[in-house]
């Protein structure tokens, strides 16, 4: 997900998908410790994603209380 595109989401939008990226990685840890993924690195992907909106959260909240 590209930084531009989660700084677009409102609010809301951020938390719901936050919520949707850390159920994803929990079923991606689940299924490597099972039988394997087709592709290990999306856990990676996802992590970061998880950071960046964060991170813009984060931002807005700091924002908010000045």
């Amino acid at each position: 997900m590209k930084i531009n595109k989660i700084r677009e989401m409102s609010s809301p939008e951020l938390e719901k998908e936050l919520g949707e990226l850390k159920s994803e990685l929990f079923k991606l840890r689940f299924s490597l410790a099972t039988h394997g993924l087709d592709n290990p690195m999306k856990i990676k992907e996802v992590k970061k994603d998880i950071a960046k909106i964060k991170t813009i959260l984060r931002e807005r909240e700091l924002k908010k209380a000045e």
